[in-house]
């Protein structure tokens, strides 16, 4: 009998079956759309037409304060303290207007409701992973676990993860800043290690996961890291590490892509442009703001400055400053080092996000993101990063490398054998615009059947 996934319960169900919206997420589709209708009719029964005319305001005080922001990180000396000061200045007047026309509380209760209907509806989208497809995992005999005493700020000995994962079995490799991680790796799979598993940060867990998938031997991860961008969408309770031990004895299996920039495996993403220098300079690591405010002046117009060019399909982009190429797409990409979160890891898509801000008039049309013409967001299988030098820098997951030119970046979809433990928190909903009318079709407890995606045959 054939059988349908539905990316909406990301179970499977026998071809045929209606689509049917499990009801709690239904409930949160309806108020995500009455705190929508909320946000819209505050405003409306308070000032009538005139807050058409408050909300130009609004807009015209983010598109200064992006106008500040853009002077204040591409600029230096005076135009850069004129900007730090627009960017304050400009949305305090507007606070400062709003309330004196007794708009402010309406103007605030307006943003809470829209907040409250993004929040529903991320939630009502967004599926679990105890809804994910998942196998169980037979429990691993020679378990090899690689651990960095220093990622995280120590959680590795915080969290005593060295005695617990010896207790469960697990043969623990200690990091000392010498060995190469995926010689290491090697090792043990030629030594019988039937998991590959990493308490550290994103870089080294991508390094150990090349090693896994070519070998097609299960991966763990176990979040010990800073960030912990990876561990974060597998489900995992980043506030306790140790939890992620439960992978060893009571686990699930899933398959999730590989993204590739060149040679080089990322599990999280590849950023082109002015965060992967600004990651290469060694303050960078010591003093994080400091290193960027200073950098990034000559990055973003001086001769320093970025001249990325990008091809996907039928897509291009020059004239780029910055680049994010991600394993999936991201929900919402602010910037590259806090992308947000990726609703699944299994599209065997990558996301991309292009950047592009020459002066200050288009520093003022981000407000209206998307649209500006600054940001191009798509998806693809495979993109191609062009540069007018023989390299280009790379930040792959947080690592600076220096690749040749052309960077052919790809999907490996399904290449990666992940052990989690049965029971985690989930997935947390990402930012971004919600898919409205997906939304209103859950509200209504039916599901579109073009949303539905043949996936086998049994």
């Amino acid at each position: 009998m054939g059988r349908h996934r539905d990316p909406d319960t990301s179970t499977t169900r026998p071809a045929g079956a209606p689509a049917e919206a499990p009801a709690g997420r239904a409930v949160r589709a309806r108020v995500a759309l009455l705190a929508l209708s909320g946000s819209v009719l505050v405003p409306l029964i308070v000032a009538g037409l005139r807050s058409v005319l408050w909300l130009l305001v609004g807009m015209a005080g983010l598109a200064l304060a992006a106008v500040g922001a853009w002077w204040t990180l591409a600029h230096t000396g005076a135009l850069r303290v004129l900007g730090v000061l627009l960017s304050v200045a400009a949305p305090l007047t507007v606070l400062a207007l709003y309330a004196a026309s007794g708009m402010l509380g309406p103007a605030l209760l307006s943003l809470a409701l829209l907040g409250l209907a993004v929040a529903a509806a991320h939630t009502a989208l967004t599926p679990s992973h105890s809804a994910r497809k998942a196998e169980p995992a037979a429990a691993p005999h020679h378990p090899w676990i690689v651990m960095n005493p220093r990622s995280g700020g120590g959680k590795v000995g915080r969290f005593q993860l060295v005695e617990k994962a010896r207790a469960a079995g697990a043969e623990v490799a200690l990091l000392d800043g010498g060995q190469d991680v995926v010689d290491l790796a090697r090792r043990a799979v030629a030594e019988g290690a039937d998991l590959l598993a990493v308490a550290g940060g994103d870089g080294t867990q991508a390094l150990v996961a090349e090693v896994a998938a070519r070998h097609d031997v299960p991966f763990a991860v176990i979040p010990a890291g800073t960030r912990n961008h990876f561990a974060l969408d597998l489900g995992l309770d980043r506030e306790d590490p140790a939890a992620a031990l439960q992978a060893l004895t009571d686990g699930v299996e899933i398959r999730v892509d590989l993204g590739f920039a060149a040679d080089r495996v990322f599990v999280n993403n590849a950023s082109f442009g002015t965060y992967a220098s600004v990651v290469a300079d060694p303050a960078y690591r010591d003093a994080k703001v400091h290193t960027a405010l200073q950098t990034l002046p000559g990055l973003l117009t001086g001769k320093d400055a970025a001249t990325l060019r990008m091809r996907a399909g039928s897509a291009r982009a020059d004239g780029l400053q910055a680049l994010l190429v991600s394993n999936n797409p991201y929900r919402r990409a602010v910037d590259s080092a806090h992308p947000g979160r990726r609703e699944r890891l299994d599209s065997g898509r990558l996301g991309v996000l292009c950047v592009r801000v020459d002066n200050t008039v288009q520093a003022a049309r981000l407000v209206r993101g998307p649209r500006s013409g600054s940001v191009l967001r798509l998806d693809a299988e495979e993109v191609v990063v062009e540069a007018d030098t023989d390299t280009v820098a790379v930040g792959i997951d947080g690592e600076y490398v220096l690749l040749p030119t052309p960077v052919v970046c790809r999907s490996a979809p399904a290449a990666l054998r992940v052990v989690v433990p049965r029971h985690r928190p989930g997935v947390p909903t990402g930012g971004g615009p919600p898919d409205w009318p997906r939304v209103t079709r859950l509200a209504l407890g039916r599901l579109a059947p073009h949303h539905e995606r043949r996936t086998a045959a049994a």
